[in-house]
């Protein structure tokens, strides 16, 4: 896919996963995406887990995709997340703050929802999630990531290189039960040459590492040129306008 010709020409090395990272395409998938979601949420938040028990609009919006990590072994659900792109509406994040101008007319995607089992395997689902959550990205022509993390799990998106938007602001979010969050953001087109340049410990996984198991067919963003995306882009921008 468009992810090889992306990447200088070194020989891709293979690694095979204990669990897939795949597109939500069944309401069977959805529900375990959802049970994983709420076991998550529910050890920090648990109020706000509660109403986490099923399915939201969200899952089922346009320009929405939920991946579910699933063991090998035995099926099970071992992690979640959410991608919302602004294709089609706003970023969730959007209904709680005013995202920078130069943001506004760049292509989005907002990881939410991010759930995963406790110890070593959620730490490498999370991982792989995030690759997953890139990759995605990159085929979709989206230039910018967008999150919001409760402290202290903002540390583990600064650790990827992710950027605070509102540096010492920690802003309550609509879309997580008005908990104050921050807001961070990433460059999709430049992380290449910035984790490389930063000898990151995660270069060679992500980018030089070709992982079977994770597989984004039917997000609908493989099929679609991006000449088309940047029309419709700036067809709403003018609508927008």
């Amino acid at each position: 896919g468009v992810m090889q010709q992306a990447l200088p020409r070194v020989q891709m090395a293979e690694e095979r996963l204990p669990f897939t990272v795949r597109v939500v395409r069944s309401e069977e998938a959805l529900q375990k995406a959802v049970a994983i979601r709420q076991a998550a949420y529910a050890r920090h938040v648990p109020a706000f887990a509660a109403t986490l028990g099923l399915p939201e609009a969200s899952d089922h919006d346009e320009g929405s995709v939920v991946l579910l990590a699933e063991s090998n072994m035995d099926g099970s659900p071992l992690g979640t997340m959410r991608i919302q792109t602004n294709r089609f509406k706003d970023l969730a994040v959007e209904q709680s703050v005013e995202l920078p101008a130069w943001l506004k007319n760049k292509s989005m995607a907002e990881a939410t929802r991010l759930g995963v089992g406790l110890g070593q395997t959620g730490r490498m689902v999370k991982t792989v999630l995030f690759k997953a959550l890139y990759l995605y990205c990159v085929e979709a022509g989206i230039e910018w990531m967008v999150i919001t993390a409760r402290p202290p799990l903002n540390r583990q998106y600064e650790a990827l290189m992710f950027d605070h938007l509102f540096p010492g602001q920690f802003i309550p979010m609509r879309h997580v039960n008005d908990i104050p969050h921050c807001v961070l953001a990433f460059e999709v087109g430049t992380a290449e040459d910035r984790w490389a340049e930063a000898n990151h410990p995660l270069f060679k996984f992500v980018f030089q590492t070709r992982h079977p198991d994770i597989d984004l067919s039917g997000s609908d963003y493989s099929v679609r040129s991006l000449a088309a995306r940047a029309t419709e882009v700036s067809e709403r921008m003018a609508i927008a306008a």
